[in-house]
Formats: C-alpha cells, sequence, structure tokens
C-alpha cells in the first residue's frame, strides 16, 4: 500500500486541470464575486499592467538565454582592464551590450570568476546586466511616457550602485567570502546551445512570469484595498516613502523588464520612491539573496545584500534629486 502511495505524484498539469475544473462548476458564483465595483477595478489594474509588461518580458527572457547559450565570458574577460578599479566602471558598462534577467546574470558572473576574472569586475556585470540593458531602458520609457527623466535616472542611479559596489568590494572584499565552488574554473566543454537556449528561456519565463503575476496582483489589491488617505499620507512623508518602496522591491522581487509597469501604475507616488523602487529592484531581492546565496556561498550573501541594498537606496535617491532636478 505504501510503495503504491509513494508512486502517486501529483503534476501541474493535474493541478492545472483540478483548477479548471473547479472555475467551470463555480462558475456563477466567481462571475457573482467578480461582479463588484471594486473586483472590476482591480481585475482591469492587473490585466493592463500584466499585458504591458508581458512583450518586454519575453524580449528580455529570450535575449538573456541567447547570450547564456551562445555567448562566452571570454568576450567580456578580454575587454576588461587587468587592474580590478580600472575594470569595475567598464563591466558596469557592459551591461548596457549584454542584457539579462537577474536570475541569468547570477551563473554568468560565476562563468566569469571560474574564467579568471576578477571578483569585483564580475559583481559589478552582476548588478548592471539587468538594471542597465536596453529593454529596462525601453520598458521603462514605454511606462513612464510622460517622463523622459525617468530613463536616464534608472540609468545613472543603477549603474552608480553597480559601480559603487564593485569599487566597494576593492577595498573590502575577500576572495574567501566566496565559496569555493563559485571560484573554482568552470568547465567550458561544448553543450548542445540550442538545448541550453530553450531550457535556460523556458526557466526564466516561467520564474519571471510567476513574480510578475504576483506583482501585478499586489498592486491591484492594493489599489483596491488601501484607503486613499494612506497613500496621501506616504507621499506626504517622502523618507518613509523611499523605504517602503525600497523594501518593497526587495519583497516583490520583480523582473527588471516588467517592474517599471508595476512602478508606474503607483501614481498616488512621487516620482523619487518610485525611482529607488527600480534601482533597488534589480540590484537584490530574496530571489537574487538566495540565489547568490547558493552560488556563492552564505557568507558572501549576508555581506553582499546589505550592503547593497544601502548602496541603491542612496544612489538611487541622488539620481533622483540630480537627474529629476528634485523630489517629486
Amino acid at each position: 500500500m505504501t510503495a503504491v502511495v509513494s508512486r502517486i505524484r501529483i503534476t501541474s498539469l493535474q493541478v492545472f486541470c483540478a483548477v479548471l475544473v473547479a472555475a467551470v462548476l463555480l462558475q456563477g458564483l466567481i462571475t457573482s464575486a467578480l461582479d463588484a465595483p471594486a473586483a472590476r477595478t482591480a481585475s482591469t489594474v492587473f490585466v493592463a499592467v500584466c499585458v504591458q509588461a508581458l512583450p518586454f518580458l519575453v524580449l528580455g527572457v529570450l535575449l538573456s538565454a541567447l547570450i547564456t547559450a551562445f555567448v562566452s565570458p571570454r568576450v567580456l574577460r578580454r575587454v576588461l582592464p587587468r587592474s580590478s578599479a580600472a575594470a569595475v566602471p567598464v563591466a558596469g558598462l557592459a551591461g548596457v551590450m549584454l542584457p539579462g534577467c537577474e536570475c541569468a546574470a547570477v551563473p554568468v558572473a560565476r562563468r566569469l570568476i571560474g574564467q579568471g576574472v576578477a571578483p569585483a569586475a564580475a559583481l559589478t556585470f552582476l548588478l548592471a546586466a539587468p538594471a542597465i540593458n536596453p529593454v529596462v531602458l525601453v520598458s521603462t520609457a514605454v511606462a513612464f511616457p510622460g517622463e523622459p527623466g525617468m530613463v536616464g535616472a534608472r540609468f545613472f542611479g543603477s549603474l552608480a550602485t553597480a559601480v559603487g559596489m564593485g569599487w566597494l568590494w576593492t577595498r573590502l572584499g575577500r576572495a574567501e567570502w566566496i565559496a569555493e565552488r563559485a571560484r573554482r574554473r568552470v568547465d567550458n566543454a561544448d553543450r548542445q546551445r540550442w538545448a541550453v537556449f530553450a531550457e535556460t528561456a523556458r526557466h526564466d519565463l516561467v520564474e519571471a512570469g510567476g513574480f510578475l503575476v504576483l506583482g501585478a496582483l499586489f498592486v491591484a489589491v492594493l489599489g483596491v484595498l488601501l484607503p486613499a488617505s494612506w497613500t496621501d499620507a506616504l507621499a506626504g512623508q517622502l523618507v518613509v516613502a523611499v523605504l517602503v518602496m525600497a523594501l518593497l522591491a526587495v519583497v516583490l522581487a520583480l523582473c527588471s523588464e516588467a517592474d517599471a509597469f508595476v512602478a508606474a501604475s503607483l501614481t498616488t507616488l512621487p516620482l523619487l520612491p518610485r525611482l529607488v523602487f527600480l534601482v533597488v529592484g534589480p540590484a537584490v531581492d530574496v530571489k537574487l539573496i538566495a540565489l547568490q546565496a547558493g552560488t556563492f556561498g552564505r557568507a558572501f550573501a549576508a555581506r553582499f545584500a546589505p550592503a547593497t541594498f544601502v548602496v541603491a537606496v542612496l544612489c538611487g535617491t541622488a539620481a533622483g534629486l540630480l537627474v529629476l532636478g528634485g523630489a517629486r
């Protein structure tokens, strides 16, 4: 009996079929529940955020998968100066040319370290690639059509975060904080590149799409349940709003190709807190902390993540004050 039970596995397809059958049987109850004005408003916001963000999310995932499968980390290593301090800004700017999501940037940084790239430069690329690549900047411009300064502010805030953390690692970082498995020389044997592309795209799309849905759902529910007086009060407390949005970016863990549409939907808040949200999110969130701990070790993540959070908040705030012309 135990052996029979152990062989019974519930797959995602079975769960989907069960949910579909339940939705058909309970169609009347679901329809009446969603007929309420608040539910209609929430569903409209949810669908709008998802529909606007999905094309950029898919494009970013495909580009990231192409880079993972076909671009060797040797390309970046060849253009980096030998000096770690000089290599940091070059690695940061390389993030513009090699777009990728946060999930893809972690293994790329690990391969760079395994191929002999200075850790400071590899970590700078890890923070820059998902934050300042063309897909992210275009999605930000589309999400904020009336605020072109948001694109420049996000670019400079994110680049300053990446370069600042690279230089900070150059001065204070220690090799023993990075797990030995991440510093070990990487085997670059040829693999089936299209198979790697397909698997990477499938994995990143499922994971990033799930976080996008959660983020859109959060924004939709927040817009309906949170009293307008609360958001007005938060908008009046700029420092508190910046900290709240920074922590929200860590918790929501949105994909950088889609987070601008979530930030744009929070129209009651000033631009500065929403900019900090966009700078902090690609640099440090719960999924990135888990990925970094699994790839580079817990000792690394325990030091790198808190420092990145502080630097990102400061750089995002400074970029907003300088590029956007003040706290607005």
